[in-house]
C-alpha cells in the first residue's frame, strides 16, 4: 500500500515529528510505501512529490518546520475552474496512492473533509495549528511551542518596560481565537490581555494602563491580532485575500499603542511577535503530541478509518470525523477569559 503525506496551511513545530511517526510505523509495523506531496494541496494539483522512507526521516524530531513544505493552495478556489479534483485524483492516480494523510488546520483539513465526504478521496487527517482553534481536539501541536515563545517574549519585554517606564504592546498571533493570548497573557503577567471573541474598550485599556502606573510599573498589553475595538472595524495589515478569502492580519498593536499614548499621554511600544511564534525547536509537549497524532493516523489508515481526524481527548487519541472537527471554530469561553480579569490593571 502507497500512502501520501501533506502538510498544509501555516507551518508550525511538530509537523517533521508527524512525519516521522507516520513513515516510522508505517514501514516497520504494516511495510507500507510512502509519498510526500510538496507544498500542501499544491502538491496534489501539480504532482509535485518527494519520497519518504526511514532514512529520509531520521533526525527530524527537533526540526521546526516541515521537510516537505507547506502552502495555503486551496483546490476548490476560483483559480482552479473547478478542475482542482479532477487534477488531484489523476495524480493520486499517477503514483499509485491509496490513501492520503493531510496534516492541517481548519482550511487544509476542510479541504480534505470535501474530499472525503463528497468525491470519494481517502483521507485522514491530523490537526494542526499554533491558534489551537479545532474543535474535536483539546489541543493541537504547534499551540504549546507558540505559547513558550510568547511567553519569553513577555517575560524579557517586562525588564525594559520598566527601565523605561512606558507601555509596552505584544500582538500575538491569533485570527479568530484568542488562545495565545490568554495563555501567554497570563503566564507572563500582562497587565491587559485582549482577545477576538471579547470586543475591547479602548477607554478601559486606558484606564487599566493609567491604574498600572499609578502603582507604579509599567504596563504590559498583550493583544491578538484579530481583536478588535467594541467600537470600530477588525485593523487590518491590507484588503488582500488568501485562496481560502482569509484577510492578512495584523496592525492591531500598532494601533492600540498610538491610541494609548494619545490618550493617556504614556509612552508606547509596540513588539509583533509575529511569525517567530511559528518558527524553531518544538516543545517537548508538541514532540510527544505530533507523534502519537502520527502513530494513530497512520494506524487509521491500516485500519480503513477514512474520513477521520485523529484527535486528543485527556490523554487518549480518539477517531472523530473529519467534518465534525471542521464544522465549527474552538474559541475561548467568555467564563475562562473572566478569570484573568482580576489581573488587568
Amino acid at each position: 500500500m502507497r500512502v501520501g503525506v501533506l502538510t498544509g496551511g501555516g507551518d508550525c513545530p511538530g509537523l517533521n515529528a508527524v512525519i516521522r511517526a507516520i513513515v516510522r510505523k508505517g514501514v516497520q509495523e504494516y511495510d507500507y510505501d510512502f509519498i510526500g506531496f510538496r507544498d500542501g494541496w499544491r502538491g496534489p494539483l501539480e504532482g509535485r512529490t518527494v519520497p519518504l522512507s526511514v532514512p529520509a526521516v531520521r533526525g527530524i524530531l527537533p526540526r521546526g518546520g516541515t521537510i516537505i513544505g507547506s502552502s495555503r493552495t486551496n483546490p476548490f478556489d476560483a483559480e482552479h475552474a473547478g478542475q482542482g479534483v479532477r487534477r488531484i485524483r489523476e495524480n493520486l492516480d499517477k503514483h499509485e496512492v491509496d490513501a492520503l494523510i493531510t496534516i492541517g488546520g481548519e482550511d487544509t483539513l476542510g479541504v480534505a473533509a470535501r474530499l472525503s465526504g463528497e468525491y470519494g478521496v481517502k483521507c485522514v487527517g491530523v490537526p494542526k495549528t499554533i491558534d489551537n482553534d479545532l474543535s474535536a481536539t483539546d489541543y493541537t501541536f504547534g499551540f504549546d511551542t507558540a505559547v513558550g515563545i510568547a511567553t519569553e517574549a513577555i517575560d524579557r519585554l517586562h525588564t525594559t518596560a520598566e527601565s523605561h517606564m512606558r507601555v509596552l504592546v505584544v500582538e500575538v498571533m491569533g485570527r479568530h481565537a484568542g488562545w495565545i493570548a490568554l495563555h501567554s497573557g497570563l503566564a507572563g503577567g500582562a497587565n491587559v490581555i485582549l482577545i477576538p471573541e471579547q470586543r475591547f474598550d479602548i477607554d478601559q485599556v486606558c484606564a487599566w494602563v493609567d491604574s498600572r502606573f499609578r502603582a507604579s510599573y509599567a504596563p504590559i498589553v498583550v493583544v491578538a491580532e484579530g481583536a478588535a475595538p467594541a467600537h470600530g472595524r477588525m485593523v487590518l495589515k491590507d484588503d488582500t485575500h488568501d485562496s481560502f478569502g482569509h484577510v492578512r492580519l495584523s496592525g492591531v498593536g500598532e494601533w492600540l499603542a498610538k491610541e494609548i499614548e494619545r490618550r493617556t499621554g504614556k509612552e508606547a511600544r509596540t513588539t509583533v511577535l509575529g511569525h517567530v511564534q511559528r518558527g524553531g525547536t518544538p516543545s517537548s509537549f508538541d514532540r510527544w503530541l505530533a507523534t502519537r497524532f502520527g502513530l494513530h493516523a497512520v494506524d487509521a489508515v491500516h485500519d480503513g478509518a477514512f474520513g477521520v481526524m485523529v484527535a486528543l481527548r485527556g490523554t487518549d487519541i480518539v477517531r472523530v470525523p473529519i467534518a465534525d472537527a471542521t464544522a465549527r471554530l474552538k474559541t475561548v469561553d467568555p467564563a475562562l477569559y473572566a478569570e484573568a480579569g482580576v489581573f488587568f490593571g
